[in-house]
């Protein structure tokens, strides 16, 4: 089934559209449940899209999010600004105001914005800015007009979203262990998963990434988007093992070793996928394989995301 792009908006050619009949998960959430990494693109005709934007994705509202997040089980959602929005947060914000306390925010913001503006995306339900550091996704920012949005919404307590790829750490080291807020990182910063592995050794890429957690008790990372990773793909190979199977060795261990400081989220609408659309009941169903005892699943996907994003409720 295609989904429309509403407004006079086309979507990208040979754009892949979400996936409408996702499997209901066999893991059963455990209650209080956050999918801490989603995003909501227009619909185009009420929330246009950004003129500056690298791709024209379908239309993927609010309230497809949160049937979603109902039939996954889901109790509360992370509401992630897609980069086909730009700086323009009024989708995004509208879906947290919508949801009746059940969302969060994480905005893209410019220098030029206001201690005014920030404050109303702080009541919005906004806690977060993200930092994109993907070329083919986004043009630019420089980094002194990113350390200076840092230090400003450090006063909120707020955090710094960062999405890079696993070759432009070393490159980027100095600017994030400079960051003045906690830090997530997405993805786990998209590792090689079809490098050979050495026993538990990861190679150098993905090593270094674990040292960069292990350095920086600030920095966090989200163990989600095995679709995006995995070069073996979604088909379990027997019903004891995950989909996405390469990927489960370098997610379990960073849920492990850092167990108070990740995240999980399904990336709905999934932009930008060029190879297949993912499952989201597969991807719930790929928790257990990296978050492989009740513990780490209470502290994944409950008892982390409340604190970083829902931490007036968190009791003291």
């Amino acid at each position: 089934m295609s989904h429309p792009t509403t407004g006079n908006f086309t979507k990208t050619p040979g754009w892949l559209d979400w996936f409408t009949g996702p499997a209901k998960p066999r893991f059963q959430l455990p209650a209080g449940a956050v999918d801490a990494h989603c995003h909501v693109f227009g619909p185009g005709a009420e929330f246009p899209y950004a003129p500056e934007r690298k791709y024209t994705p379908c239309d993927a509202s609010k309230h497809q999010l949160y049937a979603l997040r109902d039939h996954l089980g889901f109790a509360r959602n992370v509401v992630v600004q897609a980069t086909c929005h730009g700086a323009d947060n009024r989708a995004m914000i509208d879906a947290c105001t919508s949801s009746g306390g059940k969302a969060r925010g994480v905005a893209t913001v410019r220098r030029s914005v206001t201690d005014d503006e920030l404050q109303a995306m702080h009541t919005a339900g906004v806690r977060g800015v993200r930092f994109n550091f993907v070329k083919r996704l986004v043009d630019f920012t420089p980094k002194d007009e990113l350390m200076e949005i840092a230090g400003r919404i450090a006063k909120l307590g707020w955090h710094v979203v960062i999405y890079f790829e696993a070759v432009d750490l070393p490159e980027l080291w100095d600017f994030f262990t400079a960051l003045p807020t906690t830090v997530v990182v997405d993805h786990m910063g998209r590792p090689d998963v079809s490098k050979p592995m050495n026993g538990d050794d990861f190679g150098p890429e993905f090593e270094l990434f674990l040292k960069f957690m292990r350095q920086h008790p600030n920095v966090w990372s989200k163990v989600s988007c095995p679709e995006r990773l995995s070069v073996t793909g979604p088909r379990a190979l027997n019903g004891e093992q995950a989909a996405y199977q390469d990927v489960v060795p370098f997610a379990r261990r960073v849920v492990e070793e850092f167990p108070d400081r990740v995240l999980w989220g399904t990336d709905w609408p999934h932009p930008n996928l060029k190879d297949h659309m993912p499952d989201d009941g597969l991807l719930v169903d790929f928790i257990p394989h990296i978050a492989t005892t009740p513990e780490l699943q209470q502290k994944l996907l409950v008892t982390n995301p409340m604190r970083l994003y829902w931490p007036e409720e968190v009791s003291k």
